[in-house]
């Protein structure tokens, strides 16, 4: 555990050495912001809470994290630095968490950072704060989900644009998997089994499931199974193309 924390400081800090966490931050709180206030009629609503906040935080993912992700193994490749990054005395499985662990807590600073709309709510009315927690908690699980296959995708490809333009495309199909239109579609001539299993399979279903304020341990489990999953598939792919 001690090279996984020492690669997981050495990463998270080379973000903050760019002007790339900055950039970042910005985009996500001001969307986040738009998407709240405006597009989701947070003022109009009349209610004491943050579902406007989270209802958008899929679709804002299915963009901004894949942004994240698509450097994480990409980047190493293409410049080289992956062979001598592997040459140190750590093992591949603790260079994959260390690296993973850097970019899920940066997307949880973000996250964080948006605390001022909690404060909001709490100022307008009296919310249920358990609710939104939950809400906090689901969105972080999903941002690691969507990373852990992001970085699967990044170290796949040499080609960061190529690593976000798959991860998003992967992103958008478990998404879309668990909306009305898409499960509408598949009653219509499908089997209620393979109905129920295409919306297990969603990340949106098990991500809403949360925000209602509701952790169910079968929610918990699918988050963790889909990063456990991709983070597996991530050190083959490093083990397999390190030679490349």
């Amino acid at each position: 555990m001690r090279n996984t924390f020492t690669i997981f400081r050495r990463e998270l800090a080379s973000y903050f050495a760019t002007p790339l966490a900055y950039v970042f931050i910005v985009i996500f709180l001001v969307l986040a912001g738009v998407l709240t206030f405006f597009v989701g009629d947070f003022f109009e609503r009349g209610q004491a809470d943050l579902q406007s906040f989270f209802t958008f935080h899929p679709w804002l993912y299915l963009v901004l994290i894949p942004a994240l992700s698509m450097r994480l193994w990409a980047e190493e490749r293409k410049s080289g630095t992956i062979e001598l990054f592997l040459t140190l005395p750590v093992r591949l499985i603790e260079a994959v968490l260390g690296k993973f662990l850097a970019a899920w807590c940066f997307a949880g600073i973000a996250l964080a950072l948006t605390f001022p709309f909690w404060i909001t709510v709490n100022v307008l009315g009296d919310p249920d704060n358990g609710v939104i927690l939950a809400g906090y908690v689901a969105s972080w699980l999903m941002a690691g989900a969507v990373l852990a296959i992001g970085a699967a995708v990044s170290a796949a490809t040499k080609n960061q644009v190529i690593a976000f333009v798959v991860t998003a495309s992967l992103v958008f199909v478990l998404i879309a998997a668990g909306t009305s239109m898409v499960l509408g579609l598949f009653r219509d001539w499908a089997p209620a089994g393979l109905v129920d299993a295409v919306a297990g399979a969603s990340i949106l279903g098990h991500f809403n499931a949360i925000t209602r304020g509701v952790i169910d341990l079968r929610d918990l489990i699918y988050f963790i199974s889909v990063m456990i999953a991709f983070l597996a598939a991530n050190a083959i792919i490093v083990d397999l193309k390190k030679a490349d």
